[in-house]
């Protein structure tokens, strides 16, 4: 059982380890090679083009302005300038939402350290029954500052079941703060929105097929007999898969294009050449930019050929299309309604954004959804239980005095100072991290096989899957494995109605594994993520070996975005143990406030310079947060009770009772008084904002703004790439020259992504144009200003202030 000396050099390995990933940070961040590294959110919003400025050729790469140095340790303060309203303007609810899930454990945890360590150490440290019990039992001196230090029958037992009635109603009152706070903010956020091609749009799946009839005219008459005042038009989805490859393959060969293109302009003397056969090792030499262009040609005529199969062969369209409306109410009224009296047919639902839409599981049929998804929870249940064996073997590792028992052969080099403190205070939280590193990719994969068509819901039950897992393995599976190693000896020589009261008093000592656990995962861990070592790495190897275009070094860059599958259910966890142990070992209290502060500001520095968002969701992660916190209540509500009863508290532990059936109540009004407005659009609210645009735009052609919203990406990427090759030409024309004279100091920018222009050759976009328009009904006119660019994040213009 690790000593307060084993934490302490716990402790100390990971302050330094944190202190030395931030100087590192703090070092590479200023350094004009890395921008793109550590900046790449401002390259994606237009905000940077290039960090070198003048200079010698050193300065390009390395910061010779020996004075930022001396202020390298500015980016805390600069992290916390940006007010809540600025950055939603400059990174979206999901980000800001995520960020208060930090600040809310801050004003839930301070308090609670605070009343705890000032009230219940003095209260267990005194009692000292630890002393009494039998040697074998392996106790520790942070084991005799908990509960489990308190005399059987003891009146103090009230001082815990107060505080933890004074904890619970605490915690809920900041949960409903919060819960009101982000659902204003959600609402607040999408009455204050521009037009935007979601909001009058619905995915409709299981469309039958009826015989005689294609899925388009299908569509067309349902929806014109059942919303004939409001139907405008619907995009159908195709099955193009053998497209998509040719689409990869023209994309590679249009790199190489450009590559030697700007290769030839910068060297015009002498033109690049390459051998036909197997990568380039042999066979006749050509001309490269030639070659190339021949190839690209090629391509573009099999791939129109392939396009033009696909949209006129019937079979290619999948049961499965978007659905836009003249109004947000017309969409809001069949997005939550029942269509059919068949519930497994024509089933709608509000269409993600363009951006969150993961198109291959867009045609999964109602019953194989449902087949998929008892599949991936039976395969989820034995992958927990599955995992229980290696969390065996690392719990086995937080007590070497067990271990010894069993392989007395390793003593002389466990005994060894601080091999043995390493081992106890480190090790065991580093392996535990180590086996739930691959967990976060194979979770992502079984919920894209479950059939969700939203990137956001992806990651939201790949984030459901490991926040079970994590409360079955890392925490209840530490509590019963770690406890069955360590008491081994006790159980065999004591009598069987010894053994609960043994189980109550180790409950609390693993409060020692888990301090090792937060210090690795919360404070070496986050310092990790900020400096950000495998992207700096890789981006370098790429710049290095594979970076051609400019094109290439923007994937190179690659921001990324939160990792909600993997962040959150390890921020739920934090809250997890800080509630459970506040009333039963509360010295654990102040290692999770440090995880709390140092991660906000880890993360908010993340958001702003780093993270560019793939979707934006509403925060409609929020509710799942809301509702773990509350299970986290009950969990230590009921662990508790379960503690008391082994200390023959018959007196106090009946108290508790109550208070899961107050707790769960909470929670239950909490979901019908907010949950709401994360689930569904009020009409009032859709009628409302529709009013305002038809006083403000009446002439807003909302057909041509739904046109091509949601066209396939392939089809999408074909026609932009057409677009970019002719701006690109227009550039070599109009800026030869220049490129000529800037090729030593600067790297060719890559066009702005074009806004996407409707081509008569795209797939179908199917409308509905009655002659006697009702009164929602938008007039058509054109207005370029309106156009969807998926390409780019989306601006909110959002002001507002919540309560603090």
């Amino acid at each position: 059982m690790a000593t307060l000396g084993d934490i302490g050099v716990s402790a100390l390995i990971n302050i330094l380890s944190a202190f030395a990933f931030l100087l590192a940070f703090a070092l590479l961040r200023i350094q004009p090679i890395n921008d793109r590294v550590y900046f790449p959110k401002w390259y994606v919003n237009g905000g940077r083009t290039s960090p070198r400025r003048g200079g010698n050729f050193m300065a390009k790469f390395v910061n010779l302005n020996f004075k930022t140095y001396l202020t390298f340790l500015n980016w805390m303060p600069q992290a916390l300038k940006m007010s809540e309203s600025e950055l939603i303007n400059h990174a979206g609810l999901d980000s800001a939402v995520f960020l208060r899930i930090y600040t809310m454990g801050l004003k839930i945890f301070v308090p609670i350290t605070v009343v705890a360590l000032i009230i219940l150490i003095p209260v267990n440290v005194s009692n000292g029954t630890l002393f009494f019990l039998r040697k074998e039992l392996v106790v520790s001196d942070i084991d005799k500052l908990s509960i489990s230090n308190v005399r059987p029958e003891s009146i103090r037992f009230f001082v815990h079941i107060g505080l933890e009635y004074l904890f619970t109603i605490w915690i809920c009152y900041m949960l409903y703060k919060e819960y009101d706070n982000v659902a204003t903010m959600r609402l607040h956020l999408l009455a204050s929105q521009h037009r935007r091609a979601e909001q009058f749009t619905v995915v409709v799946r299981n469309v039958p097929q009826i015989p005689g009839h294609s899925i388009s005219d299908s569509l067309d008459h349902f929806f014109k007999t059942n919303h004939p005042d409001h139907y405008l038009c619907h995009q159908a989805v195709y099955n193009a898969n053998k497209f998509a490859k040719l689409v990869r393959k023209r994309d590679r060969l249009q790199n190489w294009l450009d590559y030697n293109q700007l290769k030839f302009e910068r060297h015009p003397e002498k033109r690049p050449t390459k051998k036909t056969g197997f990568l380039g090792l042999w066979g006749e030499r050509v001309d490269s930019v030639d070659f190339y262009k021949q190839q690209v040609k090629e391509f573009d005529k099999k791939m129109a050929l392939e396009r033009q199969k696909v949209l006129k062969d019937p079979k290619s369209i999948l049961p499965v299309a978007f659905v836009s409306f003249k109004s947000r109410w017309g969409a809001a009224v069949c997005a939550q309604t029942q269509q059919s009296k068949n519930p497994t047919l024509w089933l709608t639902n509000w269409a993600p954004e363009p951006r969150d839409v993961y198109w291959r599981n867009l045609a999964i049929p109602f019953v194989s959804l449902t087949i998929r998804n008892l599949i991936i929870s039976l395969s989820v249940f034995a992958l927990v239980f599955f995992y229980m064996i290696p969390i065996a073997f690392v719990q086995s590792l937080a007590n070497l005095e067990g271990l010894e028992r069993v392989a007395p052969f390793l003593r002389p080099v466990i005994e060894l100072g601080f091999i043995k403190s390493f081992l106890q205070g480190f090790l065991p939280g580093l392996a535990l991290k180590i086996f739930l590193f691959i967990l976060p990719t194979i979770l992502m994969i079984m919920s894209k096989i479950e059939g969700h068509i939203a990137l956001s819901t992806l990651e939201r039950r790949a984030s459901a899957k490991y926040y079970y897992f994590m409360l079955v393995n890392v925490f209840l599976g530490s509590i019963v494995t770690g406890t069955a190693f360590e008491q081994l000896d006790s159980f065999v020589h004591q009598s069987p109605t010894q053994i609960p009261r043994t189980i109550g008093v180790s409950i609390p000592m693993k409060a020692t594994f888990f301090i090792t656990y937060i210090m690795v995962d919360g404070w070496a861990g986050i310092a990790s993520e900020i400096l950000r070592l495998k992207p700096l790495v890789i981006f370098h190897l790429k710049n290095m070996f594979l970076v051609k275009t400019e094109r290439d070094r923007e994937k190179a860059m690659d921001p990324g975005s939160v990792d909600y599958p993997e962040t959150l259910p390890s921020l739920q966890l934090y809250f997890l143990l800080g509630i459970v142990y506040a009333v039963v070992t509360p010295i654990l209290l102040p290692f999770i406030l440090v995880f709390f502060a140092f991660a906000y500001l880890v993360y908010r520095h993340q958001i702003i310079n780093v993270y560019n968002p793939q979707y934006e969701s509403g925060a409609a992660f929020w509710p799942h947060v809301h509702s773990r916190i509350i299970a986290s209540l009950v969990i230590s509500q009921l662990l508790l009770m379960g503690l008391l009863s082994t200390k023959k508290a018959a007196n106090s532990t009946p108290l508790l009772v109550i208070l899961p059936i107050l707790t769960l109540s909470f929670h239950k009004y909490c979901k019908n008084r907010f949950e709401p407005a994360f689930r569904k659009y009020p009409l009032e609210e859709a009628m409302a904002k529709d009013i305002t645009d038809q006083t403000a735009e009446s002439d807003v052609n909302l057909e041509a703004f739904l046109a091509d919203a949601y066209l396939h990406p392939i089809f999408r990427s074909f026609e932009e790439e057409e677009l970019v090759e002719v701006r690109l030409d227009k550039v070599r024309i109009d800026k030869h020259q220049s490129y000529a004279d800037n090729a030593q100091t600067s790297d060719l920018s890559s066009a702005s992504p074009p806004h996407h222009v409707y081509h008569p050759t795209s797939p179908p976009h199917h409308s509905n144009q009655p002659t006697s328009p009702s009164q929602d009904v938008y007039h058509h006119g054109s207005s370029t200003q309106y156009a969807y660019n998926i390409s780019s994040p989306p601006h909110y213009g959002y002001h507002y202030e919540v309560e603090l």
